[in-house]
């Protein structure tokens, strides 16, 4: 007799680390893998983290990561007690390519497929070409788009693409052997490309689950962030250039390092004030290869006028082909340095991610330079990096703009879309607060970690 069940190895009672274990009968597929936020802040700190030679052995020491047979790799078995067997998987389903949903691929068998969007695959790719902290392995990689069909065993996986604050973002409408399950992976409403989401939400109420996991990660009673959208966004953005342009200064900004919907937003507001937009090697690189997606509309460094490409010092410090990586060099003809910032900053809009704040000793913007913080709050209330952040800003004299819009749905907008759904059964995931969902439905089951629920 054949039994659909889930089974929650993370994302429960917390935002990230959604690991959620699919089986009908003898079939076992994972919807994400990735690696929550909070990974081990009790006994992990800083630099003192896991040991990437000793595979598991430290995860499993504190009980990080489930310990399931025919899972993982063999080698990243070696010192640990869980022995290497038989596969017992079927694959894994990515939504999307932020670290809470696919980082902790790196630990499972080559043999499992995974499966991706192809826009996410290319996201990968990037971030391990440029990244010394993303390594996600090599693996059976099988990509999708909207409208495809997995057939796998007695399941049917259907990838429907949402809006997110990533490009290739997916939910799943699942069909299984006791009925429909959907899975939101993370979405939003209010987003450039909204109509995804609605498309996600019709096609679910369509097939009436009887069950539906749902992300939560503004399921909260008082909003902590406001609710822009992303054309509010564009407005915020070109008005600060518009004032800074009185008086010739430059105008700093960060953003999510895979946010391409703000990254165009930033490209249409230099546009429009007749500015450069300037961006790390990282992100010339990841919109080079981005140019392969046809659905995404971005513009390419190595041909568009509008984006510059930051160089920082490097080794001999006289900005010589040789002191960086082969995979930046392609750029250097699109190069600004931090004395062409210097010498016209009314030019420019430049990207400025926090690691990157020394630059300011070298760029010395003019004081009351604006600085546009395009992401969200913190969520807690006394974070070191924000406190830093400021006391950065403050030495130069740098004027704070925060223009955010989220990559979530809002607790009302989230509310009224399982409203329309209607599933038979509700599990909230990626959220600090599951017991809230029990405002907008009557049959919520707040998943408590490792437990089985059948279907």
């Amino acid at each position: 007799m054949l039994m659909v069940s889930l089974t929650f190895h993370g994302g429960v009672n917390e935002i990230g680390g959604n690991k959620i274990l699919l089986q009908d009968g003898d079939t076992r597929v994972w919807l994400d893998f990735g690696q929550s936020f909070t990974l081990g802040q009790d006994y992990y700190t800083g630099w003192l983290r896991p040991r990437g030679i000793n595979g598991l052995g430290d995860y499993f020491e504190f009980d990080l990561l489930p310990q399931l047979p025919g899972l993982y790799a063999e080698k990243m078995l070696e010192n640990t007690d869980l022995g290497y067997g038989e596969l017992e998987f079927d694959g894994v389903f990515i939504s999307h390519a932020h670290a809470d949903h696919v980082t902790h691929i790196c630990f499972l068998d080559p043999e499992i497929p995974v499966y991706t969007g192809e826009g996410t695959k290319l996201f990968m790719e990037a971030m391990e070409k440029t990244s010394t902290f993303a390594n996600y392995g090599e693996h059976d990689y099988r990509s999708f788009r909207t409208g495809d069909r997995i057939t796998i065993g007695p399941l049917e996986l259907e990838p429907i693409h949402v809006d997110h604050s990533i490009p290739a973002a997916y939910g799943y409408i699942i069909h299984t052997s006791e009925g429909t399950l959907v899975y939101t992976g993370d979405l939003r409403a209010h987003g450039p490309k909204h109509e995804m989401t609605q498309e996600f939400w019709e096609a679910a109420e369509y097939v009436e689950p009887v069950a539906m996991i749902s992300e939560g990660t503004r399921m909260e009673l008082r909003g902590r962030r406001r609710n822009l959208s992303e054309a509010h966004v564009l407005n915020g953005v070109v008005k600060v250039c518009k004032d800074a342009d009185v008086q010739g200064k430059a105008v700093f900004y960060t953003h999510g390092p895979r946010d391409m919907d703000r990254l165009h937003t930033f490209s249409i507001a230099a546009e429009d004030c007749g500015r450069q937009m300037v961006v790390s090697t990282k992100t010339a690189h990841l919109l080079h290869r981005l140019v392969e997606d046809e659905h995404l509309d971005l513009p390419d460094p190595l041909r568009d006028d509008i984006v510059a490409v930051y160089f920082r010092r490097k080794r001999s410090g006289d900005y010589a082909e040789k002191d960086y990586y082969i995979w930046e060099r392609e750029f250097l003809d699109a190069m600004v340095t931090s004395e062409d910032l210097r010498r016209r900053p009314g030019d420019y809009i430049v990207s400025l991610g926090f690691n990157a704040f020394t630059e300011l000793i070298d760029i010395h913007p003019q004081p009351g330079s604006p600085f546009i913080y395009s992401m969200s709050e913190p969520f807690g209330e006394e974070n070191l990096e924000e406190k830093v952040m400021h006391n950065w800003l403050d030495h130069f004299g740098l004027v704070y703009h925060q223009l955010h819009a989220s990559g979530h749905m809002s607790r009302k907008e989230l509310g009224e879309a399982i409203g329309l759904v209607n599933p038979s059964k509700l599990f909230p995931v990626h959220t600090e607060n599951p017991q809230l969902f029990s405002d907008f439905h009557e049959s919520v089951i707040s998943p408590v970690l490792g437990e089985t629920y059948i279907i």
